[in-house]
């Protein structure tokens, strides 16, 4: 009976596998023509194969992630991040090789919960040395989705090249029935290859949906429609290696951002500390203590915060320690001087971004400057 079992569950993985592969494979095919036109009709020209002096050259950087994951039990929801190295996963997507001339190399090989700013660095350092090449056209990134939004706009923010920078993720593993790695790696190229990606800055591409870093943030556990934008919405759009392009992002990034890692080492200390009901200041104290340059409060509605916690952390700020107002929330702005009197404070107010976000920005704000002033101009850029 097992046996029985186990056949039917492997031939169900083939099929899995065969469908996944066709859908990619099946827009090599063109399009049907018109008898009665003798143009082309609109994608005959992109369904057509390129030669290779046409295609873009595009640099893969691995760093593990679910996208690499292997399952040790078909039937277990647990796998393993960064199980597969890079040229595993180029071999594992049909036709890519007719998208772009690929290389690929590993930086890294973790479960992006494990991501820190040694990678960080590691990875913007060789970032932009392969930028800076002519024969470079893209750089792709592939990364686990747990802190993909952070490491995106990392890299946003100190990347010196407007050639495109992608990063992409899955949240199958790559033994997982209906894998969606493939699928997301075939359209990740396909945009970093896209003449109109150049000079939008660092991009996620992920389930059909093309992503500003700034703005996308990871929304559900496990359903491969995490990934959203909820402030601003998408940047574009891509089925099958077809790009659709919307709005260019208005902040500033890449080659516009004053700020730099050359030659850095380390990153200052910045926490992330979560607003709640009866909010006590202790945490507070500690984090500071134990060394942390910026504090990030993920505050209740509009970035607020206990009574107790405000004064701990205005006394903070007069010894140096910069304080940002985030959320806790999905959605919307934290204003400045909303609720809080942030001139009287000295505290900067998030906007748009995120704690995760705040956080990032926030670390290479302190490279700069301690000056509250100045941090809540380049919230407001960035």
């Amino acid at each position: 009976m097992n046996s029985s079992k186990n056949t039917v569950r492997g031939l169900l993985c083939a099929l899995g596998l065969l469908l996944t592969g066709a859908g990619i494979a099946a827009q090599e095919s063109p399009p049907p023509t018109n008898p009665g036109s003798s143009k082309d009709s609109p994608n005959t020209e992109e369904a057509r194969a390129k030669s290779p002096e046409e295609m873009a050259s595009v640099r893969i950087l691995a760093t593990g992630g679910t996208i690499a994951g292997a399952q040790g039990n078909p039937q277990g929801y647990g796998y393993k991040s960064g199980a597969f190295k890079v040229e595993d996963l180029i071999k594992a997507v049909p036709n890519l090789d007719k998208v772009a001339k690929l290389t690929g190399e590993q930086v890294a090989n973790i479960g992006s919960q494990d991501m820190n700013d040694a990678v960080w660095l590691k990875l913007a350092k060789r970032t932009n040395e392969l930028l800076a090449s002519p024969d470079v056209d893209a750089v792709v990134v592939t990364h686990g989705t747990d802190t993909l939004e952070e490491t995106a706009y990392f890299l946003d923010l100190v990347v010196k090249s407007e050639k495109p920078v992608v990063l992409v993720g899955s949240m199958r593993p790559a033994t997982a029935i209906s894998a969606d790695g493939p699928g997301n790696l075939y359209n990740a190229v396909s945009v970093a290859a896209s003449p109109e990606a150049k000079g939008r800055g660092v991009l996620i591409v992920i389930n059909d949906e093309i992503h500003t870093a700034r703005n996308v943030t990871k929304t559900n556990t496990t359903n491969v429609e995490t990934f959203r934008s909820p402030n601003r919405g998408p940047a574009g759009v891509v089925n099958t290696g077809e790009v659709h392009w919307f709005e260019r992002m208005d902040k500033k990034h890449t080659v516009d951002s004053e700020f730099s890692v050359t030659g850095k080492n380390t990153l200052p200390r910045v926490d992330i500390l979560y607003a709640h009901a009866n909010m006590s200041p202790d945490l507070i104290d500690s984090a500071v203590k134990n060394g942390a340059k910026g504090l990030v409060i993920a505050g209740v509605g509009d970035g607020n915060m206990t009574q107790p916690a405000l004064d701990t952390l205005a006394r903070h700020v007069k010894k140096g320690v910069v304080v940002v107002r985030s959320t806790r929330l999905p959605s919307g702005l934290v204003l400045r001087n909303n609720e809080i009197n942030d001139d009287q404070k000295g505290f900067v107010a998030s906007g748009e971004l995120n704690p995760a976000k705040s956080r990032v920005l926030l670390q290479l704000a302190l490279l700069e400057t301690k000056d509250p002033t100045r941090v809540q101009r380049m919230f407001e850029e960035y």
